[in-house]
């Protein structure tokens, strides 16, 4: 059987690489995904402000995610075309993550059960999709043997808990209490 790539005209392929086997293009797919997820983050941010008017932490919040929208697209091209990611950019996040994980030690001490008022929901879906994308990325170094660079596996992981850090911030600001998880698989 041959393989599917109908012949298309530009307003019928939704992207070039669509019709490829590799799992990059499956990456791309998912970190756009993601990059839309926090664009939607940000949107449901903006209106949770207006019942915290004076919470300089939503603020803040809102601009460092706003600075992470375009690191997640170029998360997206830079396996497949220029690396686009800086230690620089790594740098940031892992500042900005280590001030919520300070203002929220308190909080949280261990596995919580989701919740929460948007967008936290929405935070915790850019946390588990930010795995997929470091799964993909495991993929496609070591079994399609294309080069990941090493920065972005670890930018990618400290993103994953960048997002996590950041519903518990928001829990705490609102006064969601997290429900902590005690796993009866592990002890």
């Amino acid at each position: 059987m041959k393989k599917l790539h109908p012949k298309s005209t530009i307003d019928e392929l939704c992207y070039p690489f669509i019709y490829e086997d590799s799992l990059l293009c499956d990456y791309e797919i998912l970190t756009d995904d993601l990059t839309r997820m926090l664009g939607w983050a940000i949107n449901d941010l903006s209106i949770l402000k207006l019942d915290y008017p004076e919470s300089n932490d939503l603020r803040s919040l809102e601009n460092e995610l706003n600075w992470l929208l375009p690191l997640c697209y170029h998360l997206n091209g830079s396996i497949r075309g220029t690396l686009a990611i800086t230690e620089e950019d790594h740098m940031q996040l892992l500042e900005n993550y280590r001030k919520i994980k300070s203002m929220t030690q308190k909080s949280i001490s261990g596995f919580v059960l989701p919740g929460g008022v948007s967008p936290v929901g929405i935070l915790n879906k850019c946390s588990s999709m930010s795995k997929q994308v470091i799964r993909l990325m495991v993929k496609i170094h070591n079994e399609e043997h294309k080069e990941v660079p090493d920065i972005l596996p670890k930018f990618t992981n400290l993103l994953c808990n960048y997002f996590f850090a950041t519903t518990i911030l928001i829990n705490q600001i609102t006064g969601f209490k997290e429900t902590p998880f005690k796993s009866k698989s592990y002890t």
